[in-house]
């Protein structure tokens, strides 16, 4: 079970996009072209496949989950495109705390 929120990784991107719950989700992907490689990234690390079905989408997990210190550097890599903030500053205490980092940005 996807818990939320979540952040929506698109492959070779540093861009990452919050999403406060599945609603929110449908929302922000619809109109985006989806790569097989794109993936969402729950509060507890999971990783998602995400595949378009009819008019929704279906998350598979994937083996693999995240590590603090990997969304971590997701984070840093996504704020360092956008120039605004000193990287050694982006420190957290979990990965929840990390992907909500990312709320007022939506």
């Amino acid at each position: 079970m996807i818990q939320w929120p979540c952040i929506l990784k698109l492959d070779g991107d540093s861009e990452l996009i919050y999403a406060a719950s599945e609603d929110k989700l449908d929302e922000k992907l619809e109109g985006l072209i989806m790569g097989s490689a794109d993936c969402l990234i729950d509060s507890f690390g999971r990783s998602y496949a995400i595949s378009p079905k009819d008019d929704t989408y279906l998350f598979e997990p994937n083996e693999a989950s995240l590590s603090l210190q990997s969304v971590t550097q997701l984070i840093q890599e996504h704020e360092f495109s956008k120039a605004e903030m000193c990287l050694t500053k982006i420190q957290f205490m979990s990965i929840e705390e990390a992907i909500q980092s990312l709320e007022f940005e939506s």
